[in-house]
């Protein structure tokens, strides 16, 4: 569940904290107090686009954070693969949005906004006024048929998926293999000739490399030989240097030695120093020694280098690349040599991923046909809750000409509302109320089946009142059983269903203005919902119907709280 919200210096909101609590949550306010501000706040630490004008008026950044509570185990594996640990069950989404960039946070790591979406669909889903045109793409009923399918459909649709990338892949192959015979001639030719430059080169990996070190050496050969002649003097056996001065020095302590053996510890150190200077002049000689007669070697290394530089610059960046592009080479002409097999070759691995294709999207059709029989069902007897008494409610079925990563199926919910009228498409018949009802009937149904723990309505009463906005409030308060509803009304009969009931209100000084919500005690429920049944005149009579309709929704629930 959603344990709370945490919004700062986003649009007119200061600093608010809100905590929500179970089953259902209900937030009203006068128009214009700042409704849609507290979703839109949820939106954005979820990964909405937001405009640059979102920060409050003096504001550096806007801050935007959701603490969800949630034992569920899908959301924990989830989290396990991020490699982001949980404390006490709980999830904290946050957003800090400043003029030109955005900082997502999941458990205080820094992450893309694409793993906040992936961790809050599993977490929270949201419908608005937007949500419902929604249902008037028929894409989108196509969705809610899997989404309610998904335990029988389990990894098919992945299944699919990889066989239909395949399937695609070998078709564009096949679609562009086509070709005369002047042109294969042709490609054979060139393909021989760049197949033969690289091999006649007969490249080794990591020759390249070696050969630079080698250049490297040889191309400044001179320069080393006058640095290490430098070394060679200093640490030589003429008189003053190095090698000179340590000899003498050891024949000056062996006489010592003979008046205090205590220095044949010395002795010996100055011994293993003098061995030492002459090894190292022997390697140093040795050396210098190497460098001599080195321009044919040099010539031999700048020659090789030049043609395998030639070769990056037609095959690619490296030996291992050009090797890749002679294979490629190889596999072309295998094909232009034997175009005929080739092509049959292709077809017949074409066929067999389109057979894999069409057997896989049978198995999803027969699936969402079975289960889109339940779901319309189900469906149609939640609508007759929520006051369409006449309603008949179905899913239409036809197959795509082509194939796509989601089958072949086309689908699209169709309804009538009144008695005698034919099924038609929902964007024919249904006015915006009456989407917002349906959308609801659905998520009703869904939310059976599904783990998700918190579900926000928001314009849910949009054009219903009477004994429609009662038929909705109960519905509400059913899906309250299992989840934890955040709902925003305008309605009486919705509001008294509250377990928890936030008022949004915008205050000013006269220099500034801000949205606040605070949650509300009974009384103050009693106070709002007389607001909403009176308006401006709020009377005894008023306040009395407020109670009766507060006592009234709280001896209708299922649960207690």
């Amino acid at each position: 569940m959603l344990v709370s919200l945490h919004v700062k210096n986003f649009a007119i909101i200061n600093e608010v904290e809100v905590y929500f609590k179970n089953n259902l949550n209900i937030l009203t306010g006068e128009t214009g107090a700042g409704k849609s501000i507290i979703i839109d706040s949820i939106n954005c630490a979820l990964g909405a686009r937001v405009s640059k004008d979102i920060l409050r008026s003096g504001a550096d950044y806007a801050l935007v954070e959701l603490v969800f509570d949630t034992e569920d185990r899908a959301v924990h594996e989830a989290m396990n693969r991020l490699d982001i640990p949980i404390n006490d069950n709980q999830i904290i989404i946050s957003r800090k949005i400043m003029p030109n960039r955005s900082i997502y946070r999941l458990n205080g790591e820094n992450v893309p906004g694409s793993t906040i979406t992936s961790i809050a669909e599993m977490l929270i889903d949201i419908h608005g006024q937007h949500e419902h045109q929604s249902l008037l793409h028929k894409t989108k009923h196509l969705e809610i048929v899997d989404r309610f399918a998904k335990d029988e459909i389990g990894t098919l649709k992945q299944e699919l998926q990889e066989v239909y990338k395949a399937y695609i892949s070998l078709k564009h192959e096949y679609d562009n293999a086509g070709i005369d015979e002047e042109k294969r001639l042709r490609e054979i030719s060139f393909l021989e000739y760049e197949a033969n430059e690289i091999r006649s080169a007969a490249l080794v990996e990591g020759e390249d490399e070696e050969l630079m070190t080698l250049y490297k050496k040889y191309s400044n050969a001179h320069t080393i030989s006058e640095g290490l002649q430098t070394v060679y003097n200093l640490t030589g056996y003429d008189t003053g240097q190095a090698g000179d001065n340590m000899g003498r020095a050891v024949r000056q302590l062996t006489k010592l030695v003979e008046y205090d053996n205590e220095l044949g510890e010395l002795l010996a150190q100055a011994t293993d120093v003098e061995e030492l200077l002459n090894d190292f002049n022997r390697d140093l000689s040795q050396y210098l020694s190497g460098l001599d007669n080195n321009e044919e070697e040099l010539y031999e290394i700048t020659k090789r280098l030049d043609l395998i530089n030639h070769l990056k610059q037609k095959y690619g960046s490296d030996i291992g690349q050009i090797h890749n592009y002679l294979e490629e080479c190889e596999k072309k002409l295998e094909r232009y040599r034997d175009y005929d097999a080739y092509m049959e070759k292709l077809r017949i691995s074409l066929k067999v991923e389109e057979d894999k294709l069409n057997e896989l999207s049978g198995r999803l059709t027969e699936i969402r046909k079975r289960k889109g029989k339940e779901l319309t069902s189900r469906i149609k007897e939640a609508l007759i809750d929520l006051n369409f008494l006449d309603v008949k409610f179905d899913i239409s079925f036809s197959k795509n000409a082509s194939y796509s990563s989601n089958g072949f199926d086309d689908a699209e919910f169709i309804i009538s509302t009144n008695p005698g009228e034919e099924l038609k498409s929902l964007s024919r018949v249904a006015s915006g109320g009456e989407l917002s009802r349906i959308m609801l009937g659905i998520k009703s149904v869904l939310a059976e089946n599904d783990d998700i723990e918190t579900l926000i309505f928001d314009e849910i009463d949009t054009g219903i009142s009477g004994r429609t906005a009662q038929k909705v409030s109960e519905k509400l308060s059913e899906l309250a059983v299992h989840h934890q509803i955040i709902c925003i009304t305008h309605l009486a009969q919705i509001a008294s269903m509250a377990d928890a009931h936030f008022i949004i209100e915008k205050q000013t000084d006269g220099i500034t203005t801000e949205t606040i919500i605070r949650e509300l005690n009974n009384d103050e429920m009693i106070d709002e919902l007389a607001r909403i049944l009176g308006g401006a005149a709020i009377t005894d009579r008023v306040i009395d119907n407020a109670k009766e309709m507060k006592e009234l929704a709280t001896s209708s629930k299922k649960y207690k709280i």
